[in-house]
């Protein structure tokens, strides 16, 4: 696969501009304006943060997104999809009062916030693979699904599972549903806690497959021979008592993920962009957030979501660390700044499958604004 065009501009403004004017000239130079979004539902995929972390992106930047798309004559909406773990967006309502509360609301970013997957993460559909490893389907959101372009607006930062959670992990992660999200970090086999099982049945009543029965302590137990990992117990649970275990190899995890993204992006225009600022050793999904790693860099775009991933790779491991975060606890050794924060993982495993099934291309030329 030849190499990918990958448009950069850093963060430094003159007087007179603005981080929102160079993303507007980035999105318009990289090209957004070919794809026809004239009277299509277009999908702007981004991460509304966990409420207690301040490293998201900011409202602003989706803003200029959008209206990027409506001046294209597209209708754009935000969207991500229902977290697997406990959180505050754990369901639609939670998770729209979460990103309301981030400030991405329709007043601040001149749209709507749609959940993709419903109320309880359980509204997908399953899309068929081809040329994958892992996965023939994925189950992927719905309303991104029914959408007729996707976009994603990317937070770039370090992850402790994948070592760096960029557009690869945005989209397949992020678009797959409960039960997509299950699949990809393990076998999909959920299990109950029975310390906080209230004994209400409304897990057995939701199951499908007739998975589920309570013991003689009155606690609900799973049988695993006739549960299909779809999840929807998560969703129905009141009282958060019902888990998934995370038990995927961290590189099989990063496989999974970039077909999870195939699944999304296949057939569909697309659009990618990242903004590599306060990059977070963590992922966005804490309720915290540590100090960031390396300067503020740029942001990046590109209609190659593996080409634009290998380039903020590229520059924020050309970065100094900054002695005043976890860097300055972790002996380098010359090892790149992911794998020095987060030793159990190797992103490298993400890029390259990401390049072996053809979502993308590892080679990119970059462009500087």
């Amino acid at each position: 696969m030849s190499a990918s065009k990958v448009y950069f501009t850093d963060m430094r403004c003159k007087t007179g501009t603005s981080l929102l004017r160079k993303l507007e000239k980035l999105i318009a130079s990289a090209g957004m304006e070919r794809i026809d979004m004239q009277d299509k539902f277009v999908a702007i995929k981004l991460h509304f943060g966990e409420p207690g972390n301040l490293s998201f992106l900011r409202p602003n930047f989706a803003k200029t997104v959008v209206d990027a798309v409506r001046k294209q004559g597209g209708k754009p909406f935000l969207t991500d999809c229902n977290t697997l773990y406990v959180g505050r967006r754990k369901d639609a309502l939670e998770h729209i009062e979460a990103a309301y509360e981030n400030g991405f609301t329709p007043l601040s970013t001149g749209c709507q916030v749609i959940i993709a997957d419903g109320l309880k993460g359980t509204d997908d559909v399953e899309v068929p693979l081809e040329g994958c490893t892992y996965f023939s389907s994925a189950r992927i959101g719905r309303a991104i699904m029914d959408a007729d372009v996707f976009v994603s607006l990317t937070h770039f930062k370090g992850h402790e599972l994948t070592g760096f959670g960029g557009a690869i992990k945005n989209i397949g992660m992020g678009c797959g549903s409960r039960a997509g999200k299950m699949a990809m970090h393990s076998d999909g086999k959920p299990r109950v806690s029975a310390a906080k099982c209230r004994s209400c049945g409304s897990c057995m009543r939701f199951c499908a497959q007739s998975a589920i029965a309570f013991g003689e302590d009155r606690k609900a137990f799973i049988n695993h021979d006739l549960c299909v990992g779809c999840g929807r117990c998560i969703g129905t649970c009141n009282f958060d008592a019902i888990v998934n275990d995370y038990d995927a190899n961290n590189n099989i995890l990063n496989c999974r993920m970039a077909e999870y993204a195939k699944a999304v992006l296949d057939g569909k225009p697309h659009f990618h962009v990242s903004v590599v600022n306060q990059v977070s050793p963590f992922c966005d999904c804490h309720g915290e957030n540590d100090a960031a790693v390396v300067p503020d860099i740029g942001m990046f775009a590109s209609f190659d979501p593996v080409a634009l991933d290998k380039a903020c790779i590229d520059a924020v491991n050309a970065a100094p660390a900054i002695s005043a975060s976890i860097m300055g606890e972790r002996r380098h050794d010359g090892c790149d700044h992911f794998t020095a924060i987060h030793p159990a993982t190797d992103w490298r495993s993400q890029i390259d499958h990401a390049v072996r099934i053809g979502l993308g291309s590892a080679d990119y030329e970059l462009v500087t604004l």
